[in-house]
């Protein structure tokens, strides 16, 4: 059968440096840094003190005071930032077929804070076990979609894909799957988190993850620099509509790109550690350019997984020297989580979201923090070091890895480019 052609008629962001997309891509064009001392917990025992929180995001500005209290943070921001995309395609809730309308959202975690809070509640109590009737509820990875499709009475595929920090890029290529096989004729998907807790924080802190760098917060996160330690926590969320390319004309819908490809592997290495070779990331986008049907050569960008640690960088960068040969050098490379901190299972969506507006705007957002050379990096690799570099862009491609080895990339095209 012939696959349909699946575009992206709607954005919409919740993150560290911009609260919408347009605050969003300020922030990533300027070099943004969204990182700072942690407000949300006293975090003055722990090793790191410091995260990419969200900035002046208040519930009240989207939820009555009854409904914020049915809701952890992640499905708030998964609630927030799809109601941006979806006014942002230009959506007629009234006349879309809603048994054609799924949403597949990414959450690596969930409701992290609801689970944390309800079992410090019960220890610190006599014994009885007394539990918030919506904990489970607000736990769960999967209630994001839920309360979306809820909302806005979309009756189709519902779900939540969980592959740690690949999480909304898995949601994304599913979508983009089940459009392509005639399914669906629009998907809401992207991802949200928020781990920014005292659980989150202690954990990836005992998992020696984090940077450390508390004396200066802002330049924490660099990646492929010599001097990183470790990835910085951040949360938020990002959403993309995703339409079958005909229904998305018909209806004269503004169109961002066309997503072509989706690739997905494994390390089969180890639980948390990158294999030092980049064979699963190396694998990873050649399935992608396999299945868009495109060469190496077409690549203009690349948003890496780039977390600032010191074996994921390397690692990433062989596999990009590997697969795109001669051609890397071509390339801009960049990582922004560098400005936004590492959103776990929402980074795979807001960095399609950069891609696709760096695309939009033919500029390259940078790497930011990069003082110092790494001498295991590749020389001839454009890194788009400190400052945003214009360039057209025809295809943008966004990688995104999680723990426990789990690859996935994402492949953009500007439209008829």
């Amino acid at each position: 059968m012939e696959l349909k052609r699946v575009v992206v008629t709607g954005l919409g962001a919740l993150t560290p440096i911009g609260n919408n997309i347009p605050d969003y891509w300020e922030g990533l064009i300027n070099g943004k840094s969204g990182c700072a001392p942690i407000t949300y917990f006293d975090a003055e025992k722990f090793k790191t003190k410091f995260a990419c929180e969200l900035k002046d995001f208040k519930p009240e500005d989207f939820f009555d005071r009854k409904e914020a209290r049915k809701l952890d943070r992640f499905a708030q921001y998964a609630l927030v930032s799809s109601d941006e995309a979806i006014k942002d395609a230009g959506i007629n809730l009234d006349e879309v077929d809603k048994f054609r309308v799924g949403v597949i959202w990414g959450a690596g975690i969930g409701g992290l804070e609801t689970f944390q809070n309800e079992v410090i509640n019960f220890a610190e109590g006599d014994g009885t076990p007394r539990f918030n009737p919506f904990f489970i509820p607000k736990m769960i990875a999967d209630i994001a979609p839920g309360n979306i499709s809820i909302k806005h009475g979309f009756m189709g595929p519902n779900y939540t894909t969980v592959s740690a920090c690949a999480s909304s890029a898995n949601a994304m290529i599913d979508a983009l799957n089940y459009i392509r096989l005639g399914h669906c004729d629009v998907i809401v998907t992207g991802g949200s988190e928020a781990a920014v807790t005292k659980a989150g924080m202690g954990g990836f802190n005992a998992m020696h993850a984090l940077s450390t760098r508390n004396d200066s917060p802002e330049t924490a996160s660099r990646p492929f620099d010599a001097t990183r330690d470790g990835f910085v926590l951040g949360e938020g969320a990002g959403a993309l509509i995703l339409e079958e390319y005909e229904h998305a004309k018909k209806r004269g819908a503004k169109i961002y790109a066309e997503v072509v490809g989706g690739g997905m592997s494994s390390d089969a290495h180890h639980m948390t550690a990158p294999h030092p070779d980049g064979i699963g990331v190396e694998r990873v986008m050649l399935n992608c350019l396999r299945d868009a049907g495109m060469s190496p050569n077409q690549v203009d960008t690349i948003n890496t997984h780039g977390t600032s640690t010191p074996l994921g960088d390397v690692a990433e960068l062989k596999a990009i020297t590997s697969v795109f040969g001669e051609h890397a050098k071509d390339i801009n490379i960049n990582s922004t989580k560098s400005m936004t901190g590492h959103l776990l299972g929402a980074a795979g969506a807001i960095e399609a979201i950069a891609s696709i507006l760096a695309m939009e705007n033919s500029v390259v957002p940078p790497t930011i923090n990069h003082t110092t050379v790494d001498e295991n990096i590749n020389p001839s690799l454009n890194l788009t070091l400190n400052k945003a570099q214009q360039r057209e862009i025809k295809v943008a491609m966004s990688n995104t890895f999680g723990f426990g080895g789990h690859n996935a990339c994402v492949l953009f095209k500007k439209l008829d480019a």
